[in-house]
């Protein structure tokens, strides 16, 4: 429960600026209308987001039904049902890139590159998978072949996030 209100207050501290900043758009009336009407805030979907990356848990939707629905419901009074959540889990998207941007810390001069891999899908599902089909792209890591993406990171020695990006994972081969 610490871990949720230092989370809460970070990212709510963060919407304080970015709503005036971002002016009368989509996702300005979206969290204030969602306020006014009793469902759950932008900053609370962003929460719920980083929590999960936070947890343990290996998939999303066992981490909603199974463990915030049941653990957290005093702390999220307007939990939206699953199928709603993840129709909603895509707006957040600029919020958080805007809120991670946020948190970028300076280079110290002894920084550490590293890259992993994001599954879309099984193996098996890649000529059936739509979703991302065009953007995410065959690669090879350190435990084989995958369908996804790659997140390169730049990590300072106090492990502090200095740059991020997301690429389509295409196995480049080298001419040695």
């Amino acid at each position: 429960m610490h871990k949720l209100v230092e989370v809460f207050c970070d990212d709510d501290d963060f919407f304080v600026v970015f709503i005036p900043e971002w002016g009368k758009n989509a996702v300005n009336r979206w969290h204030t209308q969602a306020s006014t009407r009793g469902r759950m805030t932008m900053s609370e979907v962003m929460i719920i987001i980083i929590l999960f990356q936070m947890s343990h848990h290996r998939d999303f939707k066992n981490f909603y039904i199974g463990y915030l629905a049941h653990f957290y419901k005093s702390a999220f009074p307007n939990l939206l049902c699953y199928t709603r959540f993840l129709e909603v889990m895509p707006t957040a998207l600029v919020p958080l890139c805007s809120y991670f941007a946020s948190l970028k810390s300076d280079p110290t001069g002894i920084e550490f590159v590293d890259s992993t891999s994001i599954k879309v899908c099984h193996n098996l599902r890649i000529h059936r998978h739509k979703t991302l089909a065009g953007l995410a792209c065959r690669g090879k890591g350190t435990m084989g072949w995958f369908y996804g993406f790659k997140l390169h990171l730049i990590v300072n020695h106090h492990g502090g996030i200095v740059a991020a990006k997301v690429t389509p994972a295409m196995y480049m081969t080298q001419n040695l």
